[in-house]
């Protein structure tokens, strides 16, 4: 610590601080501080290693801690996914961009994956949000006897895709191949999905959910098992690294099916994004569903509701700033006016959008490139599918 202080030598600055905790003596702290808040003449210069936070006042416990309730009116909690992943550099992101002082804090909490965040938001007191697969519900929905749980749990954005990866032993050719097989499909990575598409398929395997996605695939690689199914962006270091010198590996379709449109979006894997398990010039169908960022439906007006209320507006104000360097890439892909057939969005969400839409009468073309809003150019496939969907739902 340095101190230049006219009138006060650095020997009597050094027994001020030595004899801070003594009733006899002032704190040098105190001295510096009463004299800075009341302009004295004296104070010419304070250099201190991590300063006294400027114009707190005293609390009831006599510290100069940030006031309890204003601190908790103003916090967010957003459960995200394990470490190593988009989704939980993502919450960094979002808590080094949208933390506003006193007014808004995000605490990101590293979270297990889709299932258990699902869970984490409809049980646990201290969260608010969180990140999680669309198709996640209706697992949550069928295995833990939630029937209103689109009442419960709205989404606030969709975020981006994530394509269903099955890693197979050669001779199982379809999916339908995998009937009676050994299959790891982690239960927050992928599980969920594979019994999706079984169940709607009448498909019956021996799925193994507990090992984890990492631990299950070198079982696959090593013989120990038939496949290995999990949710994972392309292109997935952890697929595209795989050693498959004998070719006894490869990627398996997942074709798009109608039994399936409710849940799934159409996509496809290549050989460039895989050279190792897709033979040069093919593709590999498979299908895809949304990381959605959601939220407990908090009545509006409550103190929770009001709170992500406030996140919200940062978020959306501040999605252009998240889609650039140094954050995450998959930012980019996040359209926060994209809707998802099925579910509702969260109150306050839709009223900002609704609020800063973008119309002739603003002087803006309803085309014009705005960050995270969807594009024509981008979604016309996209629209495509769902007016198809709708023609094949009824």
């Amino acid at each position: 610590m340095v101190c230049l202080i006219r009138g006060i030598s650095l020997a009597s600055a050094l027994t001020l601080l030595a004899s801070g905790a003594s009733a006899q003596q002032p704190n040098l702290r105190s001295i510096l501080w009463d004299q800075a808040e009341g302009g004295n003449p004296l104070l010419t210069q304070i250099q201190v290693r991590n300063p006294t936070p400027a114009r707190l006042a005293p609390q009831a416990d006599g510290t100069l801690l940030p006031d309890r309730d204003r601190l908790n009116a103003s916090t967010v909690t957003i459960v995200t996914a394990p470490v190593g992943g988009a989704v939980s550099t993502m919450g960094s992101d979002m808590a080094n961009v949208l933390d506003d002082g006193d007014n808004l804090r995000v605490l990101p909490i590293l979270g297990k994956g889709s299932v258990q965040n699902l869970i984490d938001i409809l049980r646990l007191r201290s969260v608010d949000m969180g990140f999680a697969m669309s198709d996640a519900l209706e697992f949550v929905k069928r295995e833990y006897l939630v029937p209103n749980i689109e009442d419960r749990l709205h989404y606030i954005a969709k975020i981006f895709n994530l394509e269903l990866h099955v890693v197979a032993r050669k001779e199982i050719r379809t999916v339908s191949d995998l009937a009676g097989k050994k299959i790891f499909a982690e239960r927050n990575f992928g599980y969920y999905t594979i019994r999706n598409i079984f169940d709607r398929s009448n498909i019956t395997a021996n799925i193994d959910f507990k090992t984890d996605i990492v631990g299950g695939l070198q079982k696959v690689i090593d013989g120990e098992a038939d496949a290995w199914a999990g949710d994972i962006a392309k292109v997935a270091p952890l697929i595209r690294n795989i050693k498959n010198d004998d070719k006894g590996l490869h990627l398996i379709p997942v074709p798009f099916d109608r039994k399936l449109a409710d849940l799934y979006f159409p996509t496809s894997l290549t050989s460039e994004e895989y050279p190792n398990l897709i033979p040069p010039g093919e593709t590999v169908q498979t299908v895809a569903a949304s990381i959605l960022l959601m939220v407990y439906a908090w009545p509006e007006g409550s103190e929770r509701y009001n709170r992500v209320a406030k996140f919200v507006n940062a978020l959306f104000s501040k999605i252009g700033e998240l889609q650039q360097p140094p954050r995450h890439p998959k930012w980019r892909e996040t359209f926060i006016d994209a809707n998802m057939p099925g579910l509702h969005r969260f109150k306050a969400a839709a009223d900002w959008l609704a609020l800063n839409s973008v119309s002739p009468e603003a002087g803006l073309k309803r085309d014009a490139p705005v960050a995270g809003k969807l594009q024509p150019n981008k979604t016309q496939l996209f629209n495509e599918f769902l007016e198809w969907r709708r023609a094949n739902n009824r």
